[in-house]
């Protein structure tokens, strides 16, 4: 068990490289029986300076994002979750787009991409930076399938993601750069109060 956890661990720092800002390593506590929400429990909460809206990843890709906030723990939802959006672009191309959560472990769809979309199974998913959560290209999901409907607007699009969300234990936090400059100016302020 301790060799696997060594593994995990060494995996994940290897990918805090990827993620280019700072990170914080938490514990996954426990897991939503609900199948119909993919929410977790994390054993970081405010006192270890989590805060609503933060980015998860694992070694492999997005994860999620913390949904509420706790003193020494926090929920966070998957993306896997149906209530969940995440502004992606596709990497051989940059074609933006939003994949959705379809309540299954394994699928995300992408259900906002034209019959005429340059995309192709077997495709990279990447995080597009749009919206400030998520930093930008971090694996998200490898396309699935493809399939254009000539009598509807948008192809049926789904996603596999790169995570493997129904078996994560640890997770990196990853701090967004505007948060960090928060809190080292409160550090700062409180420090000069002292």
């Amino acid at each position: 068990i301790l060799e696997a956890e060594n593994a995990r661990l060494r995996t994940m720092l290897d990918a805090r490289t990827r993620v280019g800002t700072q990170v914080r390593v938490a514990e996954v506590l426990s897991v939503n029986s609900n199948p119909f929400r993919h929410v977790i429990v994390v054993d970081k909460g405010s006192s270890d300076g989590v805060y609503d809206g933060q980015a998860l990843a694992d070694a492999e890709g997005i994860i999620g994002q913390i949904i509420e906030t706790g003193v020494v723990s926090s929920q966070c939802l998957l993306i896997s979750d149906p209530g969940h959006d995440l502004p992606v672009e596709v990497n051989r191309n940059g074609l933006r787009t939003i994949a959705r959560g379809t309540g299954d472990f394994s699928t995300l769809d992408l259900p906002f991409l034209p019959n005429n979309a340059d995309i192709e199974p077997g495709d990279l998913l990447v995080t597009s930076g749009m919206g400030g959560i998520f930093p930008a290209g971090y694996p998200v999901a490898t396309i699935n399938t493809v399939k254009r409907l000539p009598q509807e607007p948008f192809a049926n699009v789904t996603a596999k993601p790169k995570a493997n969300l129904n078996q994560v234990r640890e997770i990196m936090l990853i701090v967004a750069s505007s948060q960090s400059t928060v809190n080292g100016a409160a550090t700062k302020t409180s420090d000069e109060e002292r």
